[in-house]
C-alpha cells in the first residue's frame, strides 16, 4: 500500500525550518512503519518560506521579474527542503530525492522522497503524477489549513469549512491557472489533472497528527475531501 502525502512547505519551513514538527512527524511516520509492514510512503515536499522569500526578492530586485525565473527559484527551495526529509528518513529511503516525476524508476525501500520539477505548477501537480504512476487512488494535502473553505475566512467571517466537493467545484472556487507563490489549499495544474485522472484528494491541518493518524488508520477525520 502507497500512500502519497503532499507535505506542504508551510509546515515543514513556514520561515526556517519547523524542527518539533519535523521531530513529531517523524516520530509517526516511524510509528506506522512499523505497525503495518506493508505500508510505504511517497512525500513530496514543498517550498514553504524560504520558497516566498526568495521569490519575493528576486520579485523586487528585479522590477517585477519573470514568473519562470521566480517558480526555479520556487523549485529549488522545495529541493532543499526535500533533501532534509530524505536525509532525516535514513534507511527507509535508500533512493535520491525525485525532482522529475516521470522519469522515476522502481519505488525501492519503505519511503521515497519528492521535491518539485520544473516551472508552470506547484510541488501538488508531482505528488498527482506519483500517485497516478504508483497507483495511489488518493494524495493527502497536508498543509496549514485544517480544511477547504467557501471563501478565504480571513477575508469572510461568513465563509464556512467544506467537509466534501467535486473537482469542479473546487476548481470554480480557486480558479484554474497557476501563479509562482499563489495560495491556494490545492495547485490548479494539479487540480484539472486529478480529476481527469480520477484521483481524490483531502485537505488536512499538517500539524494535527492525531487527525493524520486518524485519516491514516480509516477513522473518523477533520478536513475537505476533493474528488
Amino acid at each position: 500500500m502507497v500512500t502519497v502525502i503532499s507535505l506542504g512547505g508551510s509546515i515543514v519551513a513556514p520561515e526556517g525550518v519547523d524542527e518539533a514538527f519535523l521531530r513529531d512527524f517523524l516520530a509517526l511516520v516511524e510509528t506506522l512503519l512499523k505497525e503495518d509492514e506493508k505500508r510505504r510512503f511517497i512525500f513530496v515536499v514543498g517550498g514553504g518560506g524560504p520558497a516566498r522569500a526568495w521569490q519575493k526578492a528576486y520579485r523586487a530586485l528585479s522590477g517585477g521579474g519573470k514568473d519562470e525565473e521566480a517558480d526555479w527559484i520556487g523549485v529549488m527551495a522545495t529541493r532543499l527542503n526535500a533533501q532534509l526529509i530524505k536525509a532525516l528518513m535514513g534507511e527507509h529511503c535508500t533512493q535520491d530525492v525525485v525532482t522529475d516525476p516521470t522519469q522515476v524508476g522502481p519505488f525501492v525501500g519503505r519511503v521515497l522522497v519528492a521535491a518539485g520539477w520544473k516551472p508552470g505548477f506547484s510541488s501538488d501537480y508531482d505528488a498527482v503524477l506519483l500517485a497516478e504512476r504508483f497507483q495511489a487512488d488518493r494524495v493527502i494535502n497536508l498543509s496549514n489549513i485544517e480544511q477547504v473553505y467557501t471563501d478565504d475566512p480571513r477575508k469572510n467571517p461568513e465563509a464556512k469549512p467544506i467537509d466534501r466537493i467535486s473537482w469542479a467545484d473546487f476548481i470554480h472556487i480557486t480558479g484554474d491557472e497557476w501563479v509562482p507563490g499563489k495560495n491556494v489549499p490545492f495547485d490548479p495544474v494539479a487540480s484539472k489533472h486529478a480529476a481527469k485522472t480520477g484521483i481524490t484528494v483531502i485537505c488536512a491541518a499538517g500539524r494535527n497528527l492525531e487527525n493524520l493518524k486518524q485519516l491514516l488508520s480509516g477513522g473518523p477525520f477533520t478536513g475537505t475531501t476533493i474528488g
